[in-house]
């Protein structure tokens, strides 16, 4: 299955691009690049894309097993390389889970099924970067 975005310049630095869904986002880059901050910068937009595309897996995962969190969020971070062309050579994702009570077994089972099996953008990460994952819990 293929999928096709379409990428608009919108004058300056800044871009407007779609997603199959037909939801947008703007991608620009700073000032010091000629950039006005409009948008989001396209490599931290791929940590975003890490981030949500792996969140999405957990939520699946914990709704199946009936594990109720009363919040979640991730932090990912991405080292680059010193010479261009610049990528990430090393990226930590951080799960954050907030609640009374944690299942933490479940939770981590759920993290884990997402890191090692469903989520394809770590996958692909991980063909340019090493990849590492942490998990807190937080109890309320």
């Amino acid at each position: 299955m293929a999928h096709k975005v379409t990428t608009q310049w919108k004058g300056n630095m800044l871009f407007e691009t779609d997603n199959p869904s037909g939801k947008t986002v703007f991608i620009d880059t700073s000032p010091e690049n000629g950039g006005n901050n409009e948008g989001l910068a396209p490599k931290a937009l791929m940590l975003s894309s890490l981030a949500g595309c792996s969140g999405l897996d957990v939520v699946s995962i914990l709704k199946k097993m009936k594990v109720v969190v009363d919040d979640f969020k991730m932090e990912a971070s991405g080292e680059l390389t010193e010479e261009h062309p610049k990528y990430y050579h090393t990226v930590t994702l951080d799960y954050h889970f907030y609640g009374r009570n944690l299942d933490e077994k479940k939770i981590q089972r759920a993290v884990d099924l997402s890191v090692e099996t469903y989520c394809g953008v770590m996958e692909m990460f991980r063909r340019f970067a090493k990849v590492k994952t942490n998990t807190y819990f937080h109890s309320s």
